[in-house]
C-alpha cells in the first residue's frame, strides 16, 4: 500500500541520510489506524523526522479531507526537510518541542508518539491528550543493535508505563520495531 507520499518521504530521508524513519511495518499499521479515525477526527504525530510516518498516516486517510493531522518536529532542519514536498491542506506541520506544544494542541483520536518529548519525557501528557477511545501507538520498543543501556532502560520504562496505565487498555505487539498499541478508556 505504499503511496507516492510514502515514496517521496522515504526518498527525502535517504537523500538527507536520516536513518530514523518509520519502519514500513509500523507505517502500514499507522495507515490502517488512520483509516479508522472518526469523521472530523484529529491525529497527532510527535516526531515528524523526514515525514515518513506522516506520509503513512496521510495515506491511510486519503481521499478523506475531514481529519486534521498535526505533526510536531523539534529540529528545524528536519522540519524543513519534511515540509519540502507538498502536503494536503489538512496537514499541520509544527516546529517546536512537543512538550511545549502538547498542552495547547487539544485532544486527539490517534497519536503516534515517536519522539523523546511525549514518549520518554511527558508520556503522561501524551496519554492525557487522547480523547476517550483514542488510540496511542508507540514504536521502537524492542532493543536494537547499537542501543546503549540507558536507551534500553528508557524504552522499557515507556513500555511498562503504557501496559500498566489505568486509563489505557494496551497490548504489546511483537511487530516491526516493537510496539505498544493502547486505547484510552
Amino acid at each position: 500500500m505504499e503511496t507516492d507520499l510514502v515514496t517521496a518521504a522515504v526518498t527525502r530521508a535517504e537523500e538527507a541520510s536520516f536513518a530514523y524513519s518509520c519502519d514500513p511495518g509500523v507505517g502500514r499499521l499507522l495507515a490502517a489506524l488512520a483509516a479508522a479515525v472518526p469523521e472530523g477526527g484529529r491525529v497527532l504525530e510527535l516526531g515528524t523526522g523526514a515525514g515518513v510516518g506522516l506520509a503513512w498516516l496521510v495515506s491511510g486517510l486519503l481521499p478523506r479531507t475531514d481529519v486534521t493531522v498535526t505533526s510536531v518536529e523539534r529540529d528545524p532542519d528536519r522540519a524543513a526537510l519534511a515540509a519540502r514536498d507538498g502536503w494536503p491542506p489538512f496537514v499541520d506541520l509544527r516546529t517546536g518541542d512537543a512538550l511545549d506544544l502538547l498542552d495547547r494542541l487539544g485532544a486527539f483520536d490517534l497519536i503516534f508518539a515517536d519522539a523523546t518529548g511525549g514518549k520518554h519525557v511527558g508520556l503522561d501528557r501524551t496519554i492525557a491528550a487522547l480523547r476517550p477511545r483514542g488510540i496511542l501507538l508507540v514504536d521502537d520498543l524492542a532493543p536494537a543493535p547499537g542501543w546503549d543501556d540507558d536507551l534500553i532502560r528508557k524504552q522499557r520504562a515507556v513500555r511498562d508505563a503504557l501496559l500498566a496505565h489505568e486509563r489505557l487498555v494496551a497490548v504489546e505487539l511483537d511487530h516491526a520495531s516493537g510496539l505498544v498499541l493502547a486505547t484510552a478508556r
